[in-house]
Parts: C-alpha cells; structure tokens; sequence
C-alpha cells in the first residue's frame, strides 16, 4: 500500500499543483474565452499539465524508509 506524508510536502510538489492549476485554468479560459469545449488541442495541453502535475503530486508525497 502506497502511503502519502504531508511531512514530505516540498518545493516539487508545489510546481506540481502548479501544473494542475496551470492545466485547468487553461481550459476554463480557453473555453470560456472561444466557446469551444470539445477541442483536442485544449484536451492535449490540459492532459500535458494535469496528468504529470498529479503524478507530481503523488511522487513527492509518497513516504518511503528514510524519512519516516
């Protein structure tokens, strides 16, 4: 089982909760300014910084042996 710690919270998983924001806010924008939802090519960039923003997250967050 994978444990998260908020003791490991750092730098990395604050640029990584930029990129979700980044992601997001990116596709409100982009929909709201143009009036396109279903586009691929607002899909592709919110993919490119959601997906690693929460891998981010998770991989900055996992507790492993040595700083427990």
């Amino acid at each position: 089982m994978i444990k998260l710690s908020m003791k490991n919270f750092n730098v990395y998983t604050i640029l990584s909760i930029l990129f979700i924001l980044a992601g997001v806010l990116h596709y409100i924008y982009w929909g709201s300014r143009y009036g396109v939802w279903y586009d691929i090519g607002i899909y592709a960039l919110t993919v490119f910084l959601v997906v690693p923003g929460i891998v981010g997250v998770i991989l900055s967050l996992i507790k492993t042996e040595e700083n427990d």
